[in-house]
């Protein structure tokens, strides 16, 4: 047991299933797909045309309009989350400012206003660009906003590790409290990057799928004949709190944040190491920092990608490192569902993760219909599930090498 627990007081998601937790939250217990045809560019001859995109989101919700007029969309989506967040939490003007902190991680950054701003600078020369293209580009500027919004004095950067960048904040917030610099952490990932540039780059790497014709059955993590991972965009953000300083202003705990394991794989830029081994020692190293033992991880949220490679590779991982217990744990993975969130989706993962926990449900893993040899774990096809839960794993793991595994316990 850590000498400074840390509480979760407050949750915020911007998802294609929805954008505030509850709608989230029902989407993924319906196993709903947030999939569709692409309508944020014209798509038209790029193999692959679909995605989980963000709709019906307010930005006057959160946002004056000259000021947004000046951010990326991956920052709308950010200061919604954190927005949800801490009005959940209850954090008001009584909390000193210097002790809260806020870290939001971003895998790629304004890729949209770069596209917008290039294309400015071919065709109609330098003076054209923004002067607030730097600013907007940036990926650490979604965590600058939340600051500057509510004046938060205490730590303030973005993670960059691709896709296990939300992942890595949510534990640099942990890490931070640990040390005594902050009381509170807003923390978490936001990513907007579905635009003509960005499908470019990974339909030319041939990772996305291309069942075009079929949008909501084409992320399909472990199963025999998936294709590659869906694309898609949002947010997720969460109050991380010292514990007896929740307690002591009256807080609701949702729920405990146990443990961490960081690792890199120091192997390929995009392909996980064959045996899994980073991906085993980070979930080794997050059960193990939670005080616990193998057999007490009841659920485990997969990284699980929708990819021939991932799959298959992080199975391997937890049947080494849980051996017979491997069978007997619930493994499901919410891509199936949302898409690939990039650098939000540990963020909009580890408050799925605490949502079921709190609910004793786990959420699907839906097109799930043909086996394959490789993959084969109990990945809660298709229907949720209702299991009493007390502990659970979740897994993300970027471009580079990076691998994260945080663990989540119910609070009592």
């Amino acid at each position: 047991m850590r000498e400074r627990r840390i509480a979760v007081t407050g949750l915020g998601a911007i998802t294609p299933l929805g954008n505030d937790v509850k709608t989230f939250w029902s989407g993924l217990l319906q196993g709903k797909s947030g999939i569709d045809k692409i309508t944020k560019f014209d798509a038209t001859g790029y193999p692959s045309q679909i995605a989980g995109e963000i709709k019906d989101f307010d930005t006057a919700k959160y946002i004056d309009f000259k000021e947004a007029r000046r951010m990326d969309i991956f920052t709308h989506y950010a200061i919604a989350a954190a927005e949800q967040a801490i009005q959940q939490a209850g954090l008001n003007d009584q909390i000193d400012p210097t002790r809260i902190g806020v870290i939001v991680g971003c895998g790629i950054g304004g890729m949209i206003t770069y596209h917008i701003e290039h294309t400015k600078l071919l065709n109609q020369g330098h003076r054209k660009v923004s002067p607030f293209f730097i600013p907007m580009m940036i990926p650490d500027i979604a965590a600058g906003h939340i600051s500057i919004k509510y004046g938060y004095q205490g730590p303030n950067y973005a993670s960059v590790s691709a896709c296990a960048s939300g992942a890595h904040a949510i534990g640099l917030g942990l890490m931070h409290i640990e040390r005594g610099d902050a009381d509170l952490m807003v923390v978490g990932g936001a990513e907007g990057v579905i635009t003509d540039m960005s499908f470019a780059g990974f339909c030319s790497a041939k990772t996305l799928s291309i069942r075009n014709d079929e949008p909501q059955r084409a992320s399909r993590p472990f199963d025999k004949e998936r294709d590659g991972f869906v694309m898609g965009e949002g947010a997720g953000v969460v109050v991380l709190e010292e514990l007896q300083h929740a307690r002591k202003r009256g807080a609701e705990i949702l729920a405990e944040f146990g443990g961490i394991g960081f690792t890199g794989d120091a192997y390929h830029i995009t392909a996980p190491h064959f045996s899994g081994n980073g991906a085993i020692r980070a979930m080794k190293l997050a059960v193990q920092d939670a005080g616990l033992n193998p057999e007490d991880v009841d659920y485990i949220n997969a990284h699980g990608t929708s990819t021939s490679l991932n799959d298959k590779t992080e199975t391997l991982a937890i049947k080494t490192l849980f051996g017979d217990l491997a069978n007997k744990i619930p493994v499901s993975s919410t891509k199936s569902m949302i898409g690939h969130l990039l650098g939000a989706t540990g963020a909009v993962e580890f408050i799925a993760s605490i949502l079921s926990i709190r609910n004793n449900i786990i959420p699907p893993t839906i097109n799930y219909e043909v086996p394959d040899p490789d993959c084969d774990l109990d990945y809660v096809p298709n229907k949720a599930r209702e299991q009493n839960l007390n502990t659970a794993i979740s897994n993300s793991f970027g471009f580079g090498g990076h691998n994260v595994c945080l663990c989540v316990k119910k609070y009592v």
